[in-house]
């Protein structure tokens, strides 16, 4: 496993700021100086080994989740960002363009998404809410399935909506941070 100290620092300062603390405050909480806070969320070191836990319980988190700067599965099958389930959309709309919409592999993929998921995705392809709407189903099975989908990545690439509330408050119900 290779540690980015820049990627990590970032993790613990995106954590620390979304919980309101100051770095002096979390280093109290630590037991180490805000200087080493301000250390570790610029890159310049790590947070000590034996510090970890307890800076996970604080960022509310796992270890691996600040090793990994986030990026990691920390016990999940994979990591599934918006912009992945973005790309396959569009990517299920460009293969009809290029086969042709009435081809029997688009129509049979079509079919398949359209009744286990009761709907028409095809709407998805031409109204920008309509594809919201199925990222954010895409990615609620996802968590579902046992993956890890960040909810900063959820706020940070789709617009407030019903839908992306309730798969934000589904990601935090299944503990994920």
């Amino acid at each position: 496993m290779h540690l980015n100290p820049i990627q990590i620092g970032e993790y613990i300062q995106a954590g620390r700021k979304e919980l309101g603390m100051t770095q002096a405050e979390l280093g109290e909480r630590l037991n180490v100086s805000a200087q080493s806070v301000s250390n570790w969320e610029r890159g310049e070191t790590l947070p000590d080994i034996a510090i970890l836990p307890d800076l996970a319980i604080i960022l509310h988190c796992s270890v691996d989740a600040i090793l990994l700067a986030g990026g990691g599965s920390g016990g999940f099958r994979r990591h599934v960002m918006v912009s992945q389930v973005q790309e396959v959309l569009n990517s299920l709309d460009r293969m009809g363009e290029l086969l042709g919409r009435d081809h029997f592999v688009y129509q049979c993929i079509l079919d398949a998404l359209n009744k286990r998921m009761n709907t028409t995705i095809e709407a998805a392809f031409s109204d920008p809410h309509i594809f919201d709407v199925f990222t954010v189903e895409f990615l609620l099975t996802c968590v579902q399935n046992g993956d890890y989908v960040d909810p900063r990545d959820v706020q940070a690439h789709l617009p407030p909506s019903k839908a992306r509330d309730y798969l934000l408050q589904t990601i935090k119900d299944q503990g994920i941070r």
